[in-house]
């Protein structure tokens, strides 16, 4: 997972498996930017192979905590891509919660002054 800031926006770009494992990782790093003061966060999870129900769970608990300081959560979940999209994207839609989220293409779109999230 790495960091990194694009204007008033803080980006995480996640990688690999989000799951029991590594879905602490990412809560741990969310909280370290609300902590930090910055309450509009991108997570790029275009590069996500594998998420089950932790995974699924941390991005609620960070969407609900980042509106509890009255920011944004944004995320990057392309439709197409390794194996025709992201597994997140699929896994959110299946879940019928990717309607919770505004979700973005790719970083550039998100941090746009004039951002139009994708339709769920």
């Amino acid at each position: 997972m790495t960091g990194g800031e694009r204007g008033d926006w803080s980006v995480l770009q996640v990688s690999g498996e989000l799951d029991l494992v590594t879905s602490p990782v990412l809560r741990q790093h969310v909280h370290d930017v609300v902590a930090e003061g910055r309450h509009d966060l991108v997570l790029d999870l275009s590069e996500v192979l594998f998420c089950d129900s932790s995974g699924v769970g941390v991005l609620i608990a960070s969407r609900r905590l980042i509106r509890s300081c009255q920011g944004s959560l944004r995320l990057i979940l392309p439709d197409q891509g390794a194996a025709e999209g992201s597994h997140v994207n699929r896994v959110l839609g299946a879940l019928g919660v990717r309607r919770l989220f505004e979700v973005y293409p790719d970083v550039t779109a998100a941090v746009a002054d004039d951002a139009r999230p994708l339709s769920a």
